[in-house]
């Protein structure tokens, strides 16, 4: 059976092999996703839970932090991804309740995301298109 955990120190390695596999514009170097991984443990407003069985399949990095618009918290889904061969088995699901619950704990108006490769899924599980995503590369 398949359980969303919060992240711990000892997921560094499974949760590096599937960033790997997630990124498409960038290189995923290990020296700096390490460091990464730790710091955002220590993060009192980041999010970073996986979703294990015997080994972890899925995880999902998301954030939450004040905003004007929204009179409050909204929360940032940054990523998440689920093992090839273990999707549309309702893990990115999971994921995505579980981020929607700690968000609804912090108080946070609305959860948030952008992507260009899954929208359907996004749209079954309530979510609307509501902006469109620009990005510079620094």
């Amino acid at each position: 059976m398949m359980h969303i955990r919060m992240a711990t120190q000892e997921d560094v390695t499974p949760v590096y092999r599937l960033a790997k596999d997630f990124a498409t514009s960038f290189t995923v170097y290990e020296r700096a996703f390490a460091y990464a991984f730790r710091t955002l443990l220590a993060e009192p407003n980041a999010y970073l839970a996986v979703a294990a069985d015997e080994d972890i399949v899925g995880y999902l990095l998301g954030f939450d932090h004040y905003t004007f618009f929204a009179n409050g918290r909204v929360a940032w889904v940054e990523e998440i991804t689920v093992r090839q061969d273990c999707r549309r088995q309702g893990i990115g699901w999971q994921l995505m309740q579980a981020f929607e619950s700690w968000a609804h704990a912090r108080q946070a108006k609305l959860v948030a995301l952008a992507t260009r490769r899954a929208a359907p899924f996004y749209q079954a599980i309530g979510y609307e298109e509501s902006a469109t995503y620009f990005r510079k590369l620094l």
